[in-house]
């Protein structure tokens, strides 16, 4: 008999058949169309996010650049406004998002990791924990002390905990 019982909660071993998320996963890839859909939008976006794209929008934006400085001030504000900075900063905000994107997916990696890490390191806690209730369960024996086992949650604890004020359950919760 041990003084404490730790009971896992469901998601720690759920948790072992998951990767960390990551912005491709969160693609359609239900039917064919959508499929389909997904990559042409995903080539597009490529071409168009990429400096290329913003060089090319450019040299294409400065074509029209002359007739922009004949027809005065006005007119090369509203080239400058409604040409050179739509098309071209378009690209570059793009290759913002796709470098901002893949920043964020290293993020929830290392996260992920990291709290994996933490998950394995406090399940060796656990196992000390239990080599000392080992010991400490002895002690009392041989003293004559009765120790009371502690059991981490009853079910009936673990239920109304996953419950709000309504009693809704929560989102992941497992009663």
């Amino acid at each position: 008999m041990t003084i404490y019982q730790h009971i896992r909660h469901p998601r720690i071993a759920a948790r072992h058949a998951d990767s960390p998320v990551k912005v491709a996963d969160q693609l359609p890839r239900g039917t064919a169309v959508n499929r389909f859909n997904t990559k042409v939008a995903i080539v597009i976006t490529q071409v168009v996010g990429s400096m290329w794209c913003a060089y090319a929008f450019a040299l294409f934006d400065l074509i029209s650049l002359p007739a922009a400085i004949r027809g005065g001030a006005s007119a090369i504000v509203s080239w400058v406004a409604q040409t050179f900075l739509q098309l071209v900063l378009l690209s570059v905000i793009m290759v913002g998002q796709n470098v901002q994107a893949a920043a964020a997916d290293k993020r929830a990696e290392a996260t992920f990791h990291d709290a994996s890490a933490t998950l394995h390191e406090m399940a060796h806690v656990q196992g000390h924990l239990g080599a000392q209730d080992q010991l400490l369960t002895r002690i009392a024996e041989k003293i004559g002390l009765d120790p009371v086992p502690v059991i981490d949650a009853p079910a009936d604890e673990e239920a109304a905990a996953d419950e709000d004020e309504d009693g809704q359950l929560y989102p992941g919760s497992c009663g």
